[in-house]
This record gives structure tokens, C-alpha cells and sequence, in this order.
């Protein structure tokens, strides 16, 4: 990798610290649902977890946002896409609500994010903002596609620290044992810019959705989604 990126990969870090403040530590992707129902328990349910998450959110997330911030494809077009993907309504609300406040966070850090016309009144979903807000801050697809996918597994595992107890070394060794397949559904979805919005990935997970209405109705959670 030539030194000419080097700028580009410490914009790059800024934008997946959880610490960025984004409100994604307020979510925990689905985990704390299952947490509560029993599903998940322990690491190896942890890494289960992860991978899947990461074959369906994470992959759906990654093209979109790569998409996004390459800007061929109207803004208003990947918002409806995601929303076709996102059967949940309860999802909805959390994706939106986490585009909103990456998009306040990127306009205070990186200056003016623009939003094209047809961008919805609550806000685009959060794989467009930070398509969106990847393209104000210099980066390339490829970059926000690494920064969607792998924060589709970390907010989730960070979670799990908090909700189970789990060792932090052994959670980050799970993150760290994906990043592999981070970098490569990065390098697909930077292939897809150019795709219609019909033809990107939609892989879905069904408990994940009904986990999240669930989740809704609870009057004790600590997370947000």
C-alpha cells in the first residue's frame, strides 16, 4: 500500500472506533434479544453469532455503503433498497436513528455531509450515512464498505462483554479472526457500485428480525436495539 493512503486509513479508524460518537454504542445488533431469549449464552455463541451477522448485515450493510459513498447511485434508491431489506419495523427506526446521529457526528468532524434530494425526512439508513459521510471525509468505497462490515460485528461484541461477562481478550481475538472476511466483502461490495440497487446483496436474518420486535416491547433493556 502506497504512503499516498496513509491519510486515508487514519480517517478510516476514526469512523469504525466505537468510541466515535455516533450513538452505536447504544445498540447492540440484535445481541441483547438474543441474550435474553437464551439463544446465546457463552463465546462459542458469540462467534456463531458474529459470522452470521456478518453474512447477512454485514454484507448488505457493506455494499450499500460502498455504494453510497461512490455516489452513482441515487441516495433515495439505496434507502428504499435497504428498507425493502429490513422487514422490521423496529430495525427501521434503529437504522435511521443511528444515520441521524452518524450524520450529526460527521458534519461536526469532517465538515458539510451533503444529502441529495429524496434523502427521507427521518433520515437515511445507517450504511447510507456512513456511505455519506465515508465520501465527506475522503475515503473510497472500499474503505466504507471495511468500516460498515466491521462494525456490524462490533457493536454486537462489545455488547456481549457487557451483557454475558465475557472475557474482552477472547471477544477481540473473535474480531480479529474476522477480519479476513471483513476485507473481502469490502472488495465485493466496492465491485458493486456501479450495480442497481435490485442486484445488491440481500441476505437476511429472520431472527434477527423478529428478535428486534421483541426487543421493542421490553420494559427493561439496556440497549436500544
Amino acid at each position: 500500500m502506497s504512503l499516498t493512503t496513509t491519510p486515508s486509513l487514519a480517517t478510516l479508524l476514526v469512523l469504525a472506533d466505537g468510541r466515535l460518537p455516533s450513538g452505536g454504542h447504544a445498540h447492540s445488533g440484535g445481541l441483547e434479544s438474543a441474550v435474553t431469549s437464551g439463544r446465546l449464552r457463552d463465546l462459542a455463541g458469540l462467534a456463531d453469532f458474529l459470522r452470521g451477522r456478518l453474512a447477512t448485515t454485514g454484507r448488505v450493510g457493506a455494499a450499500f455503503a460502498a455504494c453510497a459513498c461512490a455516489g452513482r447511485v441515487p441516495v433515495a434508491e439505496l434507502d428504499q433498497g435497504l428498507d425493502a431489506r429490513t422487514p422490521s419495523p423496529a430495525l427501521r427506526r434503529a437504522s435511521r436513528a443511528q444515520g441521524r446521529a452518524l450524520l450529526r457526528a460527521g458534519r461536526a468532524i469532517f465538515g458539510s455531509v451533503v444529502l441529495p434530494a429524496g434523502t427521507p425526512p427521518a433520515g437515511p439508513h445507517q450504511p447510507v450515512a456512513l456511505g455519506l459521510v465515508s465520501a465527506a471525509a475522503g475515503l473510497g468505497p472500499t474503505e466504507a464498505a471495511v468500516a460498515s462490515a466491521y462494525g456490524a460485528i462490533s457493536g454486537p461484541a462489545s455488547a456481549a462483554v457487557r451483557l454475558l461477562g465475557l472475557d474482552p481478550y477472547a471477544v477481540h481475538a473473535l474480531l480479529a479472526g474476522l477480519a479476513g472476511e471483513c476485507d473481502r466483502l469490502a472488495a465485493d461490495a466496492a465491485g458493486r457500485v456501479d450495480d442497481p440497487v435490485d442486484d445488491l446483496p440481500a441476505d437476511s436474518a429472520p431472527l434477527l428480525e423478529i428478535g428486534a420486535e421483541l426487543h421493542a416491547c421490553q420494559e427493561v433493556r439496556l440497549f436500544a436495539s
